[in-house]
């Protein structure tokens, strides 16, 4: 499995971005997508996350009601609308995809930087 993210780069306080990240090498899907990110000093901490069928959504308190999750299974993608950008939103951003035959097999994307400055 291989996973591509892009759409990563420099916003200021109150703009938007949108990180997308394609996944590839399997014929069966995916199961749960999600992103997570790892500030400076940081640990890597879960940002949002989406279940196979889209009823499952998962966000970090931090970005509810200013990030949205969403996938198109057709294409392998799942997108990251980050809204009303932070500058504590500034991190590396990492694709994260788990095997939709066995939940323990999990794969991550080489990470996408976000700054956000005022």
């Amino acid at each position: 499995v291989q996973l591509q993210a892009s759409g990563g780069g420099s916003a200021q306080v109150g703009g938007s971005l949108r990180l997308s990240c394609t996944a590839s090498g399997s014929v069966y899907g995916f199961g749960t997508m999600g992103w997570y990110r790892q500030a400076p000093g940081m640990q890597r901490e879960l940002v949002a996350s989406i279940s196979r069928g889209g009823g499952t959504v998962k966000y970090a308190d931090s970005v509810q009601g200013r990030f949205f999750i969403y996938r198109e299974n057709a294409k392998g993608t799942v997108y990251l609308q980050m809204d009303s950008l932070k500058p504590e939103d500034t991190a590396v951003y990492y694709c994260h995809v788990v095997s939709v035959l066995d939940d323990r097999d999990k794969y991550w994307g080489q990470g996408t930087l976000v700054t956000v400055s005022s």
